[in-house]
């Protein structure tokens, strides 16, 4: 384990370095501009980019997510949320759920033992179902927040027409940190109460006169896992480039992360009582080798050309591979009057996931009589490859006790499973796309897209293989979306839009069964100060059809498509700056999902949705009471409700409310910022339940007790 001293003295060890190079550079450091991650240039850069986006503080202010084109947040005819850099300074994120619990009707569900992102949104979502995007494009990643983020944008509802494959409620797109043309840089170190701590370095600036500049972020954590064993480590190194002319910007980067996690299914729900079983939250229920080791790359390359006043070529590719090795002492079965378990070791060996992500765009402007139209054309291409090599199924052991636990006597095993070895998904899709956004006037925005994906899919597994997944076909994604600007800052809007996904099985025969399709209808009003708050109100409606199901047919199971599940609600998100000193981040989200049909299930709650959630979280600066520096404080709290643990809603996960604190004080020190900072996370230390496998009442995800950061930054 890295000692607490080693955490700060590595991050200590950059300033003579950035000091350096600042005096080298003699440059002012500037406000910063952001980038978009799909290659758009800075603000008052040379090429002409539609795809910027910005946040002033905590407010939203433009995003591309929603149009493919750069619009303020009032003109999106679709919800949208953006977590800002400062959120993620003021609350310390350190993981994709942290930032999303600033945003409604998103929560977390089956993580893989808190392996993977994984998050349902308005209802809908899994984990490794596409719906993390970064920079706008597909990744293999199975983490997708760390040093390199910028932000953090959530588009609400079937976003198909522009992305492609996804569930119809939304996705979630993390924006990395690009190349800037002024020099500046940071160095951070924490430590955390539960033992151990991190580090990273984020350095940027012009190559002389060349016009190039380059970005290097680096990051280290080495800390105690929370409960009675365990440990996370993370090494990352991530450098990127630009070069930029009067009329064209081209980005590069690559980034590589290597990882060891602990691989944590979490309590167990008594399913007599409708509890957690009476258990330390600290006990863990598996074996210390329960983790899961691996390493992931990312590269990506971004061109953004003007090609004249009113039209710009934007090409975008990204590379990402995920290989890893996992073991788990898997829980089968419990018993409730012995407490005993039926265990099982497991292993996966060798899998690798890879992700080839295209698209092309040309995005221009043309007036035809008093109609300005926004014009988005373009052609995309992903290519997905999973393969899971060797599937270890070792032998079962009743020899672990919840009540008086020992471990060690279920030792790793070597015994591969012929039948679920060799699991492999490949899923290849060609999409040509274009969209229209009418200006009619200077009220009305009437906005219609349309998609055509034409897909291939084969899935199967076993020694020798079996094919149980062969399917090609294409499928149609329209939209259609309508603002009314009531005043310049208060907008109301509606829309219709279709979304699908393709079904696919690994384990059981489907052969071709038609893909899984959405259909949505939203309708909202927004309001937008220009130097002050960001607020959105929406109801929705969202429909999924040909979801599939399993019924046992004289003593087989069969696989098809004959389901249907539903999901309404009504959702509020208002970030901003309320006065000069406070900042706000309140949201709300009431969602009712629901199988619409189904032989079995119908009319049950979808497992891990909450009916009700929402968070509010407020920031004060306290400046004008000090002499020097700038001292602030925070506090916020976030509320899920009740949610099904299972598909057969058998069992439930309480509701919970989770409280968050910080307070930061940064102060000149020669050129440079030094910030103090202390987080205090659970501040009530509650105990709750952050989500359940879905399949079972033997995998609930435990939420992370009281955890008190301490940080140490230096800007320069």
């Amino acid at each position: 384990m890295i000692s607490s001293r080693l955490c700060l003295s590595s991050a200590i060890a950059l300033l003579p370095f950035a000091q350096a190079v600042a005096a080298e550079e003699r440059t002012v450091v500037l406000d910063t501009v952001v980038v978009d991650g799909e290659g758009a240039p800075a603000e008052g850069a040379g090429a002409k980019g539609y795809a910027s986006g910005r946040t002033r503080g905590y407010q939203p202010v433009t995003t591309s997510l929603g149009l493919g084109t750069d619009a303020s947040i009032l003109d999106i005819p679709q919800a949208v949320a953006v977590v800002s850099q400062e959120v993620l300074n003021d609350q310390q994120s350190r993981s994709l759920e942290e930032v999303l619990w600033n945003v409604s009707g998103v929560t977390q569900t089956n993580s893989l033992g808190g392996t993977q992102d994984a998050f349902l949104r308005r209802g809908f979502g899994d984990n490794r179902d596409g719906g993390v995007l970064t920079d706008g494009l597909k990744t293999a990643l199975p983490r997708s927040f760390n040093a390199t983020t910028e932000r953090v944008e959530v588009l609400k509802g079937p976003s198909s027409a522009l992305y492609g494959i996804l569930d119809p409620g939304g996705l979630i797109n993390v924006v990395t940190k690009k190349p800037q043309y002024d020099f500046s840089g940071r160095v951070e170190a924490w430590l955390t109460s539960f033992g151990g701590g991190g580090a990273s370095s984020d350095v940027t600036g012009p190559v002389g006169q060349t016009g190039l500049a380059y970005r290097l972020v680096t990051e280290y954590e080495d800390t105690d896992y929370w409960r009675n064993f365990g440990e996370i480590e993370r090494k990352l190194l991530a450098p990127s480039f630009a070069y930029e002319t009067d009329t064209t910007r081209i980005d590069v980067s690559y980034m590589q992360e290597s990882y060891s996690v602990p691989f944590d299914r979490g309590t167990i729900f008594d399913l007599t009582s409708n509890r957690a079983v009476d258990v330390d939250p600290k006990t863990r229920f598996d074996e210390l080798y329960n983790a899961t080791d691996g390493s992931s790359d990312l590269a990506t390359a971004a061109l953004t050309h003007e090609l004249n006043e009113d039209w710009t070529l934007r090409v975008n590719y990204a590379y990402s591979d995920n290989t890893y090795y996992d073991n788990q002492a898997r829980v089968t079965a419990y018993n409730a009057a012995t407490g005993i378990l039926t265990r099982r070791a497991d292993a996966t060996q060798n899998s690798q996931i890879e992700q080839h992500s295209m698209r092309a765009d040309t995005v221009g402007r043309v007036t035809t009589g008093d109609v300005e139209h926004e014009l988005l054309f373009g052609a995309s291409f992903d290519d997905s490859d999973l393969l899971r090599t060797n599937l270890i199924r070792g032998p079962t052991s009743r020899r672990f006790n919840i009540k008086d636990p020992v471990y060690g006597l279920l030792p790793t095993s070597n015994a591969v499973s012929a039948v679920d070895s060799d699991q492999t998904e490949r899923t290849r899709t060609y999409s040509f796309y274009g969209q229209d956004s009418l200006h009619l006037g200077e009220r009305w925005i009437l906005i219609g897209g349309l998609r055509y994906q034409q897909y291939e899919q084969t899935a199967g597994k076993g020694r020798p293989f079996l094919l149980n997944t062969d399917q090609s076909d294409g499928e149609f994604a329209p939209r259609a979306g309508l603002v009314y600007k009531v005043r310049p800052d208060l907008s109301v809007y509606a829309n219709w839009s279709r979304s699908f996904k393709p079904n696919s099985s690994i384990a059981s025969e489907i052969g071709a069964l038609p893909a899984e399709t959405g259909e949505s209808y939203e309708a909202g009003v927004k309001y937008q100060l220009a130097t002050g708050i960001t607020a959105t109100a929406a109801l929705y409606t969202i429909d999924k059809e040909n979801v599939l199901y399993s019924e046992i047919v004289n003593g087989e199971t069969r696989t098809t498509t004959a389901g249907a599940v539903g999901s309404r609600g009504f959702e509020f998100d208002l970030a901003g700056q309320v006065t000069d000193e406070l900042d706000l981040i309140a949201t709300y989200a009431y969602t009712d999902a629901r199988v619409k049909e189904d032989p079995v299930l119908d009319g049950k709650r979808l497992t891990n949705v909450a009916g009700h959630s929402g968070s509010l979280f407020l920031a004060y600066d306290f400046s004008s009471f000090v002499d020097l520096g700038t001292l602030r404080a925070g506090i916020g709290g976030r509320y899920v409700g009740k949610r099904p643990g299972n598909a057969a809603n058998t069992f439930d996960l309480p509701d919970y409310t989770v409280l968050d604190a910080f307070v930061s004080y940064a102060v000149p020190v020669r050129d440079q910022t030094l910030t103090l900072q202390l987080n205090v996370k659970n501040l009530a230390d509650e105990v709750y339940y952050a989500s359940s496998i879905g399949t079972n009442n033997l995998g609930v995800e435990i939420g992370e007790p009281l955890e008190a950061v301490f940080t140490a930054r230096v800007d320069f």
